[in-house]
């Protein structure tokens, strides 16, 4: 029958228009992939910025109390076994080895003692400070944008550095972070170095309860924005209003559980420090970790002293209120 023919022939076009299509896109999935696998670890320019560690005691001083309380450097640099003596307060040596999956792959933190072959004794002040302030490694290739000190001011980058390069080399070889294909993917087209937006300050702003001060421990070192704002799962840009409130977090070892860092903002309603004084802010802080597993390094501010913290008050204060609700700190979700 002429009408079954014709049936037959649509069909068998339909079918080849089917496979051609399919055969298209998995040309398209094949490039994309080779292009990943080869650009994913493309290298990048960026200067060397001219800080050099110092051996002057008062400023490895300042470094240590950087590295140890506002900037936390210790809370990513030391593997989970070390964690309880890092929350007893103990200065325990960054040897680098957390690991944080993601969807991306696994991002390990590397040691950073000045051992000459496995921490940063292989690398040079400006490269060291270039990473920091430019998000470039010593071989060219983008950090992991985890990191936000690129408006660090120079004298406490000194610090930082001097007070690395004052510490005991241990010899600790870290694996490298490595990226599956979707990684690879965001790596090669979305991942890009993060400079200063503009030239970081030579000094940093004065100790003391000033909103200066604060403004410049939330924004450039203690990346106060980095878990209480809402940022893109992908590249990890910001999406939302800074300091607003951030996305659930699941807990470490705990699928049942996630938490979702506050709004910060003086919002009447959602602004989770809106009535709070002074004391109770710095109270909160001494007061260390009360919710189990919170992601926030509260051992580490907790050593902030009592005029830089009433400064993040200060300044947290003096920022434009934003409504965004965020529900509860933490809730329980189906494992």
């Amino acid at each position: 029958m002429p009408g079954s023919e014709g049936y037959t022939t649509m069909k068998r076009r339909i079918l080849r228009l089917a496979v051609g299509f399919a055969g298209i896109l998995l040309m398209v999935i094949v490039t994309m992939a080779a292009y990943a696998e080869v650009q994913w670890d493309r290298t990048f320019e960026a200067p060397y910025p001219q800080i050099f560690a110092s051996g002057d005691p008062a400023v490895i001083e300042r470094g240590r109390y950087l590295a140890y309380g506002p900037a936390h450097c210790a809370a990513c640099h030391t593997p989970p076994e070390a964690h309880a003596a890092l929350d007893r307060g103990e200065e325990v040596p960054m040897v680098g080895g957390y690991e944080w999956q993601l969807p991306l792959g696994t991002v390990r933190a590397p040691n950073i003692t000045p051992d000459s072959e496995t921490g940063i004794g292989r690398y040079s002040d400006p490269e060291i400070a270039r990473l920091i302030r430019h998000g470039v490694k010593p071989n060219g290739r983008v950090a992991v944008p985890f990191m936000e000190f690129q408006n660090l001011a120079d004298d406490d980058l000194t610090a930082i550095l001097s007070y690395l390069r004052s510490t005991e080399p241990v010899r600790n070889e870290v694996r490298p972070t490595t990226f599956n294909f979707v990684g690879k993917a965001v790596m090669s087209t979305l991942i890009r170095p993060i400079g200063p937006a503009v030239e970081p300050p030579v000094t940093a702003p004065a100790e003391g309860a000033t909103i200066e001060r604060g403004e410049y421990l939330v924004t450039s070192v203690s990346g106060c924005a980095g878990c209480h704002s809402q940022r893109s799962l992908t590249d990890g840009s910001y999406t939302g209003p800074r300091l607003a409130g951030g996305s659930p977090m699941p807990v470490d070892d705990d699928p049942t559980r996630v938490l979702t860092p506050p709004n910060l903002t003086p919002d009447p309603q959602a602004g989770h420090i809106y009535e709070w004084s002074p004391d109770q802010f710095v109270a909160r802080f001494r007061a260390g970790r009360l919710v189990e597993g919170s992601h926030m390094p509260w051992p580490q501010f907790a050593r902030m002293s009592d005029e830089d913290l009433e400064a993040i008050y200060l300044y947290l204060m003096s920022i434009r209120p934003v409504v965004n609700e965020t529900g509860p700190i933490q809730r329980k979700i189906e494992p």
